[in-house]
Order: C-alpha cells, then structure tokens, then sequence
C-alpha cells in the first residue's frame, strides 16, 4: 500500500521561508506525479503546486508562480515544496498528493489516488 507522510511545517513570520518534505512509500516516486494541495480555515483544498513523474515539468496557479517551487529527488522518494516569502494568507494545513496515471486536471483533488495526512503552516503578520 502506498503511504504518503509530510514534514517541514510550522510557525513563521510574514517574509520567512520553509520547506515542506513528503516521503512516499510502497512504490519508487519515479513512477508517480506529485503534487502539493493546502486547505485554510472555512475554504476549499486549493492546488498549489505539481511535478510530472519525470520530474521536468511543474505547474502553479498564476497566484503563487515565482514564490513556490517543487522538486523530486527520487534517490530518497521524496517530493519538496520551498515556499518563499510567506504571508498570513498561506497559513494552512498543506497535503502531499500521488497519481500514477497521467492527468491533465493535476489541479484537482478529485484526481489523485493517494492523499497524505497534511502538515500545518502558521504565517504571522
């Protein structure tokens, strides 16, 4: 059975950094596309970013294109998100997410099989 299992999340101030880890195990992360979802008090989980399994291509919502990047490193099956000037309105629990077949909706959680149990982000002003 695949598992999925975050790290890397905490307290932070307003123009701090962080880097969130998500570890898969069962199966080589070669063999998945990855993405990172986050989901605030009172909203919907929101995309935020994805990695084909290649690792070659990424994908961003225009609103946090240039402050957040995704990365593989296969070697430790594990996927990052380095986050970059954070403000209050990251604030959110954010959740790793695995789909082995190709999608071109990787925007939508409806499309992954394999869900992480979340990492809590907290950006003070």
């Amino acid at each position: 059975q695949v598992s999925l299992v975050e790290s890397g999340g905490g307290l932070v101030q307003a123009g701090d950094s962080l880097r969130l880890s998500c570890v898969i195990s069962g199966q080589p992360i070669s063999t998945y596309r990855m993405s990172w979802f986050r989901q605030a008090p009172k909203k919907e989980r929101e995309f935020v970013a994805h990695v084909g399994w290649s690792g070659d291509h990424t994908y961003y919502p225009d609103s946090l294109k240039g402050r957040f990047t995704i990365s593989k490193d296969n070697a430790k099956n594990t996927v990052y998100l380095q986050m970059n000037n954070l403000t209050p309105e990251d604030t959110a629990v954010y959740y790793c997410a695995a789909r082995r077949a190709i999608t071109s909706a990787y925007y939508r959680t409806t499309e992954y099989e394999y869900w992480g149990q979340g990492t809590q982000v907290t950006v003070s002003s």
